[in-house]
């Protein structure tokens, strides 16, 4: 059977070409690019990829417009940042071969902030269904944070996804700044209100959170950090919440 792999990116070409590289055994793969300026669109081309052009419509939209390019029977729907290893791969290959009955499977997915594997921090295990038969998963709508809906229960395989999330603390505070300005707006959309104790208190209990009740304190340095950040993008989130709603008034 196929297998679409299916992408979007905007300025991905730290690690675009490694994704690309662990993708050479699928049907085709195609991706749907949001006005990249740096050499994002070449190395898609180098790769053998399907390069598209669309507007930016949120996280949850733009994966379902690339879905919809897709032509294969199975689609892995994957981010520019993550690597599917050989083993992952074989197991991708050989569970669509054996036709399965399921029509969702979640990977286990190893994230790495600032270089560092993950094993706690809410960050591990951590399980994403990605692996599905067409016409039977969709993202939702939200501009951030978007999930896959779907109805049947999906099943898992064995070998990781490899997630270079954070590379660096420049990269942190960029996503961060960019994420809490999404989250924002979402939360506006849906009428939900802000006010400074609101950003301190979600600050705190993202802090919280992350490096004692899913024992962040045991991913060293690197787990202090990722609170950290965890706590100022869920306190500039409400801020920008609240200024947000003030200029409605």
């Amino acid at each position: 059977m196929s297998i679409s792999v299916v992408i979007i990116t905007k300025n991905a070409e730290r690690t675009l070409a490694t994704c690309l590289d662990g993708l050479k055994w699928a049907s085709e793969v195609i991706i749907l690019d949001n006005g990249s300026d740096d050499q994002t669109p070449q190395i898609a081309s180098s790769k053998g990829a399907k390069f598209h052009i669309s507007d930016w419509h949120g996280f949850g939209p733009q994966k379902n417009l690339v879905i919809d390019l897709a032509v294969s029977q199975w689609i892995l729907s994957v981010d520019s940042d993550e690597f599917v290893t050989p083993e992952l791969a074989a197991e991708i290959i050989r569970t669509v071969g054996s036709k399965p009955e399921e029509d969702i499977f979640e990977l286990s997915r190893i994230s790495s902030y600032c270089g560092r594997e993950m094993r706690h921090s809410d960050w591990f295990p951590d399980y994403v269904p990605r692996l599905f038969r067409k016409g039977k998963a969709r993202f939702s709508d939200s501009l951030v944070h978007e999930r896959l809906v779907f109805e049947s229960k999906p099943k898992r395989l064995i070998n990781h996804l490899i997630h270079d999330s954070f590379h660096s603390p420049h990269e942190v505070l960029e996503k961060m700044n960019r994420y809490s300005s999404l989250g924002a707006q979402q939360l506006a959309q849906s009428g939900r209100g802000s006010s400074l104790l609101t950003a301190v208190l979600h600050g705190l209990g993202a802090f919280l959170k992350t490096y004692v009740i899913k024992a962040g304190f045991l991913d060293g340095v690197e787990g202090f950090m990722l609170a950290v950040s965890n706590a100022e993008g869920a306190y500039y989130k409400y801020v920008k919440l609240y200024y947000l709603n003030k200029q409605k008034l």
